[in-house]
């Protein structure tokens, strides 16, 4: 039984097997082992996938699609050639290629897969892929976290020694970071973080709209077709930033005349803020482990993106000292994955990984929000299972009344890491009976339950009655309909006047919701409370005492911002 191997990537996809005792990397039809992620429909509604694809996107950019990872698990889609395609059928042609080429490759039929997905891929998103790789004919018997991958391409696991680190995972359109520590046979993950909509591609557009103000170029008056040749071009001069200093960019379209130089200098000034981007990720997962950087035995650079030395330099600077980066950053998750596979098939070659993983996201419901006398804000979240809890997971929490003769329950069930459940995604909910009684004196018991598989049970207990109550989450987010969009914007309106609103209330809102996110526990409770108190205060709209609170909030936030790690 052979089982492939899939690192199904947002910029270029790989496939491998384990035989012969060890991983092996199926090569494409071109002989090349990195196929680009990018689908071409041809006038004759023909898919092309790969680099003839990604030679159509200069050409004819409106029938190409890439990047389109980004959207699993939504309900976004690209027309190309005047139909809709959403990003799980996309995936599924780059799926169907990979196929494809293993069986030639191998003389074999294949109907089995290990995929790789990004940690911190949500359920929604790991269903997404799941769902493409059926419609390419393969068998999903695992989605493996590309993380956890890449610390089986090296070894890690074979290690008979004590060991802890840390993989940063940039590759072209999401950024993850895991801590994992292997012990005894134990490949175990820490902590997870990462940032879904953060990568190589967004790197190439700081540098694209440089050299358009630069060659004095309006984007709006480009077409696909040109914008897409200066993409192509500013691809390579990244990369060449690599090896030399500066890239002297020859006229690209016909109407420029003048040549372009950019530094390497410059290149890493204007990607500074991504750099920020990599480095908050990197501190909430340290936090969430309770490690400190010199903790770590090693760090681990995964993905193509990684080869920059804009990131290198920073990471070195961040760790004091150098990442390791042995294996090819493009191949190595599909190494991990084609070793996956083999400890799938259980192959004898392999002795056996015991692998555990964490709940990439925090899972809660929503509690009654008593500051909101406006209606503006909705409920709170109230977390049961934090993110980072290993799974499998069984957390329970206990809910009252809040009002007299009250003879419902209602717990919708979200997941997400902002203070107020309109900000999360709502996974479904269910409704409980209780005896009427005054408030605060009713209540039941939340169970929460959540395995590898990404299995979400919930069980309820009516403490008074004892009645029980059960669901198992399954149903992934729906879009708002034109009703719901229409309100939320006459709410937003209602709020123009209203102090919340002031930029230094703002800032100091936007400063705690950030701070609730990126820590857990006993100061999510504080934070939680400090933030009620102060925007119980704007509700009342007195501008003496709004002053006042302004003060004494910053110095509590200024005062938990003390530990920071970097």
């Amino acid at each position: 039984m052979t089982i492939l191997g899939v690192d199904l990537g947002t910029t270029n996809s790989a496939c491998g097997v384990w035989r012969n005792e060890k991983a092996e990397l199926i090569p494409n039809a071109l002989g090349d082992f990195l196929t680009p992620s990018v689908v071409y429909i041809d006038p004759d509604n023909q898919v092309h996938v790969g680099k003839v694809a990604q030679e159509r996107s200069i050409t004819e950019p409106q029938a190409t699609a890439s990047v389109f990872k980004r959207y699993m698990g939504t309900h976004k889609s690209l027309t190309l050639r005047g139909k809709d395609y959403t990003a799980v059928e996309l995936s599924a042609f780059i799926l169907s290629r990979l196929k494809e080429d293993a069986e030639k490759f191998l003389g074999e039929t294949v109907t089995q897969a290990v995929i790789s997905v990004p940690a911190y891929f949500n359920d929604t998103q790991r269903k997404a892929t799941k769902q493409a790789g059926e419609m390419a004919g393969l068998t999903v018997e695992r989605l493996v976290n590309e993380p956890t991958a890449a610390a089986i391409a090296y070894g890690l696991h074979e290690k008979p020694e004590h060991a802890q680190f840390m993989v940063l995972d940039l590759g072209g359109g999401t950024f993850d970071v895991s801590i994992m520590e292997y012990f005894s046979g134990v490949l175990e993950v820490h902590a997870s973080s990462g940032d879904n909509f953060l990568g190589g591609e967004d790197f190439l557009e700081v540098l694209v709209n440089h050299y358009l103000e630069a060659a004095s170029l309006n984007r709006k008056q480009l077409s696909h077709s040109e914008l897409q040749k200066i993409r192509s071009k500013l691809e390579q001069v990244k990369r060449q930033f690599n090896t030399v200093e500066s890239v002297t960019i020859e006229p690209i379209l016909h109407s420029q005349t003048d040549k372009v130089t950019v530094s390497r200098e410059q290149f890493t000034k204007l990607s500074e803020h991504l750099l920020h981007r990599i480095q908050q990720p990197i501190e909430t997962t340290l936090r969430d482990a309770n490690l400190r950087p010199s903790d770590l035995d090693d760090v681990i650079l995964v993905g193509g993106a990684t080869r920059m030395q804009s990131l290198r330099s920073a990471v070195a600077k961040m760790f004091r000292r150098l990442p390791m980066a042995n294996i090819d950053p493009d191949l190595v998750v599909a190494m991990g994955a084609a070793i996956q596979a083999g400890l799938k098939a259980r192959d004898q070659a392999l002795d056996d990984v015991v692998l555990t993983d964490v709940c990439p996201y925090t899972l809660g419901t929503g509690v009654l929000n008593e500051a909101d006398t406006a209606g503006l804000q909705g409920d709170l979240f109230s977390p049961i299972l934090e993110r980072n809890s290993v799974v499998p997971a069984s957390r329970v929490a206990s809910y009252f009344t809040v009002y007299d003769k009250q003879q419902e329950l209602e717990f919708t069930i979200y997941q997400g890491e902002s203070r107020l459940v309109k900000n999360n995604i709502s996974l479904g909910s269910i409704t409980v009976k209780v005896p009427k009684s005054k408030k605060g004196h009713e209540g039941a018991e939340v169970r929460f339950s959540y395995d590898m598989n990404g299995l979400l049970e919930v069980d309820i207990k009516v403490l008074s009655t004892g009645e029980t109550y059960y669901k198992m989450i399954q149903n992934a987010p729906g879009e708002l309909s034109e009703k719901e969009l229409a309100a939320s914007r006459e709410k937003l309106s209602k709020l123009k006047f209203h102090p919340r609103e002031e930029e230094t209330n703002q800032l100091l809102i936007a400063r705690a919701e950030r701070l609730f996110e990126s820590r857990l526990s006993e100061q999510r409770q504080m934070i939680q409370s400090s933030l009620k108190w102060f925007e119980g205060v704007l509700e009342k709209q007195n501008a003496r005492d709004i002053s006042n609170a302004q003060d004494e909030f910053c110095v509590f936030l200024d005062d938990l911002e003390q530990d920071r790690l970097f």
